[in-house]
């Protein structure tokens, strides 16, 4: 604790002689001051780690002091020392932001106790702050990439919603970006103080998925040995992204449409609702409505979750962003600057149709500018897949007849299957998707796992 500068301001210097021999026996730092005045010109000329200050004195009076001090520096924790002590004083002290209220009957261990808690409070405040700072500029490194008229349209979009605390639905296929959209909203949002919060609902089983979104109580199922916050719980202030949210089975679309419209939840074994204070934003790259149809998803949910769609276009429907992304990808994993992309090989990088979409593309260059020890990546660097152009069983759809974008998705998705050998979290890697998408997506195309031609 040494080098903690802790204010000591009281009209009696007695008072201020007794806390300051006590506070520099435990190795602080102390400074006193025998008004509000003084205190004020005190903490303005230097911080304080903690301030401990009387209550009643002449002219401004403690919470007077307190208002003061907390307008200098909003996270300085003050603690309230009086003789006369009441319950009227002690909540007026508490909201206006004291940390602590003692008497000046309390023991020494006890105001040492206090004192190194607001210190450590502060600490705690102060590391959370360069916390959320370093996340921001995190967030700032990955910026939104491309300036084609179809991403123009959705940051137009972006910007317009970002202010609203409405409830958001991003849809596009995996691959596109959905998360980093969802990062932008929040961090271009009052919000953007408060944590930014995501899970993937398609990772977790129903149960496990249920207490990591609501929480639960200690002793509510068999190794429920603590009471555990949920994640609304956790994203309290700022922002929620559930992702996959077509992946949820029809008990948690139920809990979920009573936090859109109760905006409360009750964890797990609970009897008691908690208020939610969050800005939800839920993610997919499935066709909800299809789902609805289906008796998969709720259309009740649903129009709760669609009050602000936001529609991601795929890569190959805005391939005049292909250049720039390439373009940073290389900044992100070449950082010394030194490797390029030779125009040939970036012809084809335009030309391939990116099932993966941003997501393999990132791979890819990662992949090249790892494995390659030249300074030029050029077409022999690209992979099998892109330097042939048979890309997704489209020399079949040119020589024959016309196919559909699943028929072409169901084709490359053998085709890699087959060059994997079946491992499909190898598969997963190459198409630049989740394992669960890909999963998902051999159910739905009734792939079986056999090794069968595209």
């Amino acid at each position: 604790m040494a080098n903690e500068r802790i204010l000591v301001v009281d009209d009696e210097d007695s008072m201020c002689e007794f806390l300051s021999i006590m506070l520099r026996k435990e190795r602080y730092d102390v400074v006193t001051a025998s008004s509000p005045d003084e205190a004020i010109e005190r903490a303005r000329q230097g911080a304080f780690s903690a301030a401990i200050t009387d209550i009643r004195m002449p002219g401004r009076d403690g919470l007077d002091l307190l208002t003061l001090l907390k307008e200098t520096d909003p996270s300085l924790p003050v603690i309230i020392l009086t003789a006369y002590a009441s319950q009227r004083t002690a909540i007026e002290a508490v909201n206006r932001g004291a940390f602590y209220y003692l008497t000046k009957q309390a023991r020494n261990d006890e105001i040492k106790l206090v004192i190194r808690k607001a210190i450590e409070h502060r600490h705690l405040k102060t590391e959370n702050a360069l916390l959320k700072q370093e996340l921001k500029l995190r967030h700032n490194e990955k910026k939104l990439i491309g300036s084609s008229p179809r991403m123009e349209q959705v940051y137009r979009l972006i910007s317009r919603v970002a202010g609203s605390d409405s409830t958001i639905l991003l849809t596009g296929e995996s691959g596109v970006g959905k998360e980093l959209i969802a990062r932008e909203i929040h961090y271009s949002s009052p919000r953007c103080e408060g944590p930014f919060v995501s899970i993937n609902c398609g990772a977790l089983p129903e149960t496990l998925l249920e207490s990591e979104l609501f929480g639960h109580v200690r002793g509510s199922f068999t190794g429920a040995i603590k009471d555990k916050e949920g994640m609304f719980a956790v994203a309290k202030g700022g922002t929620f992204l559930l992702d996959e949210i077509g992946e949820t089975s029809p008990a948690i679309q139920v809990k979920l449409l009573r936090v859109l419209q109760e905006r409360e939840i009750i964890p797990v074994g609970g009897t008691k609702p908690i208020e939610v204070d969050v800005r939800l934003i839920a993610a997919t790259n499935a066709d909800l409505e299809k789902q609805i149809e289906e008796g998969r998803f709720r259309a009740d949910l649903f129009y709760r979750l669609n009050v602000i769609p936001v529609f991601i276009p795929p890569l190959r429907e805005r391939r005049e962003d292909i250049p720039a992304l390439v373009e940073h990808f290389l900044s992100v994993y070449d950082p010394a600057g030194g490797k390029s992309l030779s125009g040939e090989g970036l012809d084809l990088l335009v030309q391939y149709d990116w099932p993966g979409n941003v997501r393999e593309l990132e791979n890819i260059i990662e992949r090249m500018v790892v494995l390659q020890e030249g300074m030029l990546l050029g077409v022999e660097d690209l992979p099998v897949k892109i330097r042939s152009r048979e890309m997704a069983g489209v020399g079949a759809a040119v020589d024959g007849p016309l196919l559909s974008l699943e028929e072409l998705e169901k084709r490359h998705l053998v085709r890699v299957l087959n060059e994997t050998g079946w491992q499909k979290r190898r598969a997963s890697q190459v198409l630049g998707i989740n394992a669960s998408t890909l999963y998902r997506k051999l159910q739905r195309y009734g792939i079986a796992q056999e090794r069968v031609g595209a």
